[in-house]
């Protein structure tokens, strides 16, 4: 194997296509040719981390945030990103970075906290706009069923829990080639009448190439007419955030304590206690500030993120309890689903789950 086939596999599971735009995502260091040693699962990439990748003889680091967020200018080892960018090019060492595109994944990051701690019925809590899009093209009424099938097969026609969907409409289309044309269906520079089926078709944004690919590929015609729209429906399989449900309702005493057990946290900043059970909990990995408000929406009691400020304690507004469990809290548990995910599918290769804590902050 090389370093693009685990990449094809990450990306099969999480496309970059859903993250965020600020984000800086994908192979950060190295050559996606390499010949694959192994390959060492973090939550950040830093020189001691790529001191283990070393020991554990491992040339690609998968690591949820990239160690490259902003510019690098300079490579003088100034600052802990240049020295640890340093060290994985001189050890041979790759890094993929999956941060936000992980955020997204109905499978992901928040996914991962409902099943720490034990939440039902969820669902994400601000769904992605924008990521479907739907094709439209026009195809002679007998090859529509074959060209249909096979747009099918690429991926295209599946919503929600529902696949093979398509809307057909059949007419008559009219075209006339001039002397350059080599038409299938008829005669250059002679008008022609069709019988055609105008098939619409969505599709996810990320496989737009593979269907386009397909149509062209697959499509009788010389010059193929199509139409790409993006749709406002809001896909409900991507997007940050989750709110699920307890198995029973909990006061908030308990429900504080049972979420210290179950993320592993010492310490919780939260607003005030409302004195009522819990029992809707709205969950975000990371920085979740920007959806104070999508929590209190969906009627959550309890909303879990962290590095909330000052401020933002105030919008809870006796409406809900907001909980700041700390950001490598909150994603610490994110490394082992990716260890979990890839062991599933490259079984020939270590996979390693790093074993250094990576969190910068402490507690007195």
């Amino acid at each position: 194997m090389i370093i693009q086939d685990v990449i094809n596999h990450l990306e099969d599971f999480a496309p970059l296509a859903y993250a965020e735009d600020f984000d800086n995502v994908g192979l950060l260091v190295g050559d996606k040719n390499t010949k694959l040693t192994g390959v060492l699962v973090t939550l950040d990439t830093l020189e001691a981390v790529v001191d283990e990748a070393i020991n554990n003889n491992c040339n690609l680091i998968v690591s949820f945030h990239p160690i490259i967020f902003k510019g690098l200018k300079k490579l003088t080892g100034k600052t802990y990103v240049e020295r640890t960018v340093q060290k994985a090019i001189k050890n041979d060492i790759a890094i993929y970075a999956i941060h936000t595109a992980l955020d997204n994944h109905i499978n992901g990051v928040n996914d991962i906290i409902c099943d720490q701690l034990g939440l039902s019925n969820r669902k994400i809590l601000i769904p992605q706009p924008q990521t479907i899009k739907k094709l439209t093209t026009y195809v002679p009424k007998d090859e529509a069923e074959n060209l249909r099938q096979i747009l099918f097969n690429s991926g295209a026609g599946t919503i929600g829990n529902y696949s093979n969907c398509s809307f057909n409409i059949e007419g008559i289309g009219t075209y006339k080639g001039n002397e350059n044309s080599n038409p299938t269906k008829g005669d250059k520079k002679q008008i022609h009448f069709e019988e055609e089926t105008q098939i619409s078709i969505t599709f996810a944004k990320h496989l737009e190439s593979k269907i386009l690919e397909t149509l062209f590929k697959n499509h009788s015609y010389e010059e193929v007419a199509y139409e790409i729209t993006t749709l406002e429906n809001k896909n409900q399989n991507i997007g940050m955030g989750m709110v699920g449900n307890l198995e029973k309702p909990m006061s908030e005493i308990d429900f504080f304590d049972f979420l210290k057990t179950k993320m592993n946290t010492k310490n919780i900043r939260h607003s005030s206690f409302l004195s009522k059970p819990v029992q809707r909990i709205a969950v975000l990995g990371g920085s979740g500030s920007f959806a104070i408000q999508a929590a209190k929406s969906v009627k959550a009691d309890v909303y879990i993120t962290s590095d909330l400020k000052y401020h933002d304690f105030f919008s809870a507004e006796g409406n809900i309890v907001l909980a700041d469990i700390g950001h490598y809290e909150s994603e610490q548990y994110t490394k082992n689903g990716l260890v979990a995910h890839l062991t599933k599918k490259i079984s020939n290769f270590a996979i390693v789950l790093s074993t250094t804590n990576t969190n910068p902050v402490k507690y007195f």
